[in-house]
Protein backbone atom coordinates (compact mmCIF):
# COMPACT_ATOMS: atom_id res chain seq x y z
CA UNK A 1 0.00 0.00 0.00
CA UNK A 2 1.24 3.45 -0.86
CA UNK A 3 -0.69 5.05 2.01
CA UNK A 4 -1.50 4.68 5.68
CA UNK A 5 -5.05 5.72 6.59
CA UNK A 6 -6.98 5.39 9.84
CA UNK A 7 -10.48 6.19 11.10
CA UNK A 8 -10.67 8.63 14.00
CA UNK A 9 -13.56 9.43 16.35
CA UNK A 10 -13.43 13.21 15.86
CA UNK A 11 -14.69 15.84 13.47
CA UNK A 12 -12.25 16.94 10.77
CA UNK A 13 -11.54 20.17 12.67
CA UNK A 14 -10.91 18.36 15.97
CA UNK A 15 -8.75 15.74 14.24
CA UNK A 16 -6.60 18.50 12.71
CA UNK A 17 -6.19 20.25 16.07
CA UNK A 18 -5.21 17.01 17.81
CA UNK A 19 -2.95 15.97 14.95
CA UNK A 20 -1.10 19.30 15.04
CA UNK A 21 -0.45 18.82 18.77
CA UNK A 22 0.77 15.27 18.22
CA UNK A 23 3.03 16.35 15.36
CA UNK A 24 4.53 19.09 17.51
CA UNK A 25 5.66 16.44 20.02
CA UNK A 26 7.69 14.84 17.21
CA UNK A 27 9.08 18.24 16.10
CA UNK A 28 6.93 18.35 12.96
CA UNK A 29 5.18 21.58 12.08
CA UNK A 30 2.34 22.24 9.69
CA UNK A 31 3.78 24.45 6.96
CA UNK A 32 0.58 24.78 4.98
CA UNK A 33 -3.06 23.77 5.30
CA UNK A 34 -5.01 23.42 2.07
CA UNK A 35 -8.79 23.10 2.31
CA UNK A 36 -9.66 21.46 -1.00
CA UNK A 37 -13.42 21.82 -0.59
CA UNK A 38 -13.26 25.57 0.08
CA UNK A 39 -10.83 26.19 -2.76
CA UNK A 40 -12.87 24.28 -5.32
CA UNK A 41 -16.07 25.98 -4.24
CA UNK A 42 -14.43 29.41 -4.54
CA UNK A 43 -13.47 28.48 -8.09
CA UNK A 44 -17.08 27.57 -8.90
CA UNK A 45 -16.79 23.80 -8.64
CA UNK A 46 -19.25 21.90 -6.49
CA UNK A 47 -17.37 19.58 -4.14
CA UNK A 48 -19.32 18.22 -1.19
CA UNK A 49 -16.58 16.37 0.68
CA UNK A 50 -14.54 17.91 3.47
CA UNK A 51 -10.91 17.30 2.50
CA UNK A 52 -7.90 19.05 4.02
CA UNK A 53 -4.26 18.54 3.05
CA UNK A 54 -1.59 19.33 5.65
CA UNK A 55 1.97 19.81 4.50
CA UNK A 56 4.22 18.92 7.43
CA UNK A 57 7.94 19.21 7.96
CA UNK A 58 10.56 18.43 10.55
CA UNK A 59 13.41 20.85 9.74
CA UNK A 60 16.12 18.57 11.15
CA UNK A 61 14.94 15.62 9.05
CA UNK A 62 14.48 17.79 5.95
CA UNK A 63 18.08 18.96 6.30
CA UNK A 64 19.33 15.37 6.68
CA UNK A 65 17.44 14.21 3.60
CA UNK A 66 18.49 17.15 1.45
CA UNK A 67 22.14 16.82 2.48
CA UNK A 68 22.00 13.18 1.42
CA UNK A 69 20.35 13.94 -1.94
CA UNK A 70 18.97 17.28 -3.15
CA UNK A 71 16.57 15.45 -5.45
CA UNK A 72 14.67 14.40 -2.31
CA UNK A 73 13.31 17.94 -2.30
CA UNK A 74 10.77 16.66 -4.81
CA UNK A 75 9.22 14.63 -1.99
CA UNK A 76 9.11 17.42 0.59
CA UNK A 77 7.18 18.35 2.61
CA UNK A 78 5.29 15.27 3.76
CA UNK A 79 1.55 15.37 3.15
CA UNK A 80 -1.11 14.26 5.60
CA UNK A 81 -4.80 14.37 4.71
CA UNK A 82 -7.84 14.70 6.93
CA UNK A 83 -11.21 14.10 5.34
CA UNK A 84 -14.70 12.82 5.81
CA UNK A 85 -16.04 9.81 3.94
CA UNK A 86 -19.43 8.23 4.64
CA UNK A 87 -19.75 10.19 7.91
CA UNK A 88 -16.38 8.93 9.15
CA UNK A 89 -13.33 11.13 9.68
CA UNK A 90 -10.15 9.68 8.24
CA UNK A 91 -6.53 10.70 8.61
CA UNK A 92 -3.98 9.45 6.13
CA UNK A 93 -0.61 9.95 4.56
CA UNK A 94 1.39 8.93 1.56
CA UNK A 95 4.03 6.63 3.04
CA UNK A 96 7.52 8.11 2.73
CA UNK A 97 8.84 4.58 2.21
CA UNK A 98 6.58 4.17 -0.84
CA UNK A 99 8.27 7.18 -2.41
CA UNK A 100 11.77 6.02 -1.60
CA UNK A 101 11.15 2.62 -3.20
CA UNK A 102 11.98 4.43 -6.42
CA UNK A 103 15.43 5.45 -5.15
CA UNK A 104 18.56 3.33 -4.82
CA UNK A 105 19.88 4.88 -1.61
CA UNK A 106 19.75 2.87 1.61
CA UNK A 107 20.44 5.91 3.82
CA UNK A 108 17.44 7.75 2.36
CA UNK A 109 15.30 4.63 2.80
CA UNK A 110 16.31 4.40 6.46
CA UNK A 111 15.48 8.06 7.08
CA UNK A 112 12.14 7.66 5.29
CA UNK A 113 11.32 4.61 7.42
CA UNK A 114 12.04 6.54 10.61
CA UNK A 115 9.94 9.51 9.50
CA UNK A 116 7.08 7.21 8.48
CA UNK A 117 7.03 5.50 11.88
CA UNK A 118 7.01 8.86 13.68
CA UNK A 119 4.16 10.16 11.53
CA UNK A 120 2.19 6.94 12.07
CA UNK A 121 2.70 7.36 15.81
CA UNK A 122 1.29 10.88 15.61
CA UNK A 123 -1.72 9.65 13.66
CA UNK A 124 -2.31 6.61 15.87
CA UNK A 125 -2.59 8.85 18.94
CA UNK A 126 -5.92 10.03 17.46
CA UNK A 127 -7.54 6.59 17.56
Amino acid sequence: MFHYTIDVPFSVEEAITRLEASLKEEQFGVQFQFNVQETLQKKGFDFDSTFVILEVCNPKEAKRVLEEDLMMGYFLPCKLVVYEKENQTKVGMLKPTALTDMIDNEQIKAIAGSIEERLKKCMDQLK
